[in-house]
């Protein structure tokens, strides 16, 4: 079973995010990545907060589901800054979370960068096809934020879509 990647990418506007996730249902049709999960954080300027939107569709083995999305969001954007009880609670959850690569460092990586005027686009996948992948998503201007996969994976997907 290949390993399920959580992937973090930012664009630039408030609506990048939703025309990839488009690119992206489109090349799980065509089995060159399987997407199991995701859900997208809209930031339009002038709002005090995002809007997210989880997948509703998707009920997978790998699927997440509301609750962690839910979870997930709230540790990124709507938790005024961990206060003591909240902390409790999320000592807890910080284990699954840790489980699927989310750390404290990956919150505040996709804190500090997803903000006012921006979107993300939050990934469940496994099996990608990457250099059809790639190819595809060329002409997206976006940031991978964060990923569970190892460093070397990482830093090829960063050079995979790096600038030419």
């Amino acid at each position: 079973m290949a390993m399920t990647t959580l992937t973090v990418l930012k664009f630039e506007n408030a609506y990048d995010a939703e025309r990839a996730l488009g690119v992206i249902e489109d090349l799980n049709k065509k089995q060159l990545i399987t997407l199991h999960d995701a859900a997208i954080v809209t930031w339009p300027e002038g709002k005090k907060k995002p809007k997210t939107r989880q997948l509703t569709s998707m009920t997978g083995a790998g699927a997440l589901g509301g609750a962690f999305w839910g979870i997930l969001f709230g540790l990124l954007f709507f938790v005024p800054f961990l206060g003591m009880a909240v902390g409790a609670a999320m000592g807890a959850l910080a284990g699954s979370m840790a489980d699927v690569g989310i750390s404290d460092e990956f919150i505040k990586s996709v804190r500090s960068k997803v903000t006012e005027g921006t979107s993300a686009l939050f990934l469940m996948t496994s099996g990608a096809v990457m250099d059809k992948v790639v190819e595809t998503m060329k002409d997206f201007k976006f940031e991978i934020i964060a990923s569970n996969l190892t460093k070397e994976q990482e830093e090829k997907l960063r050079e995979a879509f790096a600038e030419e």
